[in-house]
């Protein structure tokens, strides 16, 4: 995505959503200072994606039977698979499975995230106004990190554009040349999932964020010219992305 595309993408949320453009810049040069000695360079994921399939799995409610479907026909071993934050405890706790990348604001549970990244998982971390004060603690932490923004980029933070966790992770998916882009556990309706981020503002904050990353995700898929699709069991129909089951997907990947 480029930048002049993600800019009035960017204005309209943060109207929406009452954002401060100078405090997401804070957080971004923050973060490109914190990641000096840990970071990973764009073609280094690149190298992992490029031109395979790539499954991201979001933290809505149908996250846990969507893990369980995946596992049952075999999915795991033939994908590339990408996690949003929480999802990262799902995939250790029900299948015991470390996502080849974590896209990230630092809002999972921390103990999961330094585990899974311990493990092997790079880290896709992200920057904004909110989350300086996890930036300064968790950071540190962390190891294999690429660093994004949700403004203007600073050396070793990058904007592939997206605004939530969930949509961000296909964003950079696309960008790292995937030959196809498969969705889990991406309900976007009115539940929150019990592996998203529970402690939120209001609840119509979080609903006016998933209208967003649905709409993000539907503006992709019709700029986009690889394959979209999505095996969430349950949730809302997003447009540009095929309603498939795993079994479906291991046919064709």
């Amino acid at each position: 995505m480029e930048l002049e595309d993600w800019y009035p993408w960017y204005n309209r949320i943060a109207s929406a959503l009452k954002l401060d453009r100078h405090e997401d810049q804070r957080a971004t040069n923050i973060l490109s200072d914190l990641i000096q000695n840990k970071y990973i360079e764009p073609y280094e994921i690149r190298t992992i994606i490029y031109n395979k399939p790539a499954l991201v799995f979001g933290a809505g409610p149908s996250l846990e039977d969507d893990i369980q479907r995946i596992e049952k026909v075999g999915l795991f071993d033939k994908f590339i698979t990408i996690a949003a934050d929480g999802a990262t405890s799902a995939l250790l706790e029900i299948v015991n499975r470390v996502p080849n990348i974590i896209v990230t604001d630092l809002d999972g549970r921390l103990e999961d995230l330094l585990s899974a990244n311990k493990k092997g998982s790079i880290m896709v971390v992200h920057a904004h106004g909110d989350n300086i004060p996890q930036l300064l603690d968790y950071v540190p932490k962390l190891d294999k990190i690429l660093g994004t923004t949700q403004v203007e980029p600073r050396p070793r933070v990058y904007n592939f554009g997206g605004f939530t966790d969930g949509d961000r992770a296909v964003f950079l998916a696309v960008a790292m040349g995937a030959k196809i882009v498969s969705l889990a556990g991406m309900d976007l309706g009115k539940i929150i999932g019990k592996y998203s981020k529970q402690y939120v503002r209001s609840h119509n904050r979080k609903m006016l964020k998933l209208k967003f990353c649905k709409e993000l995700l539907e503006w992709l898929a019709l700029r986009t010219k690889i394959n979209f699709y999505n095996l969430t069991s349950h949730g809302e129909r997003i447009n540009g992305f095929i309603d498939v089951t795993p079994e479906y997907i291991k046919q064709i990947s």
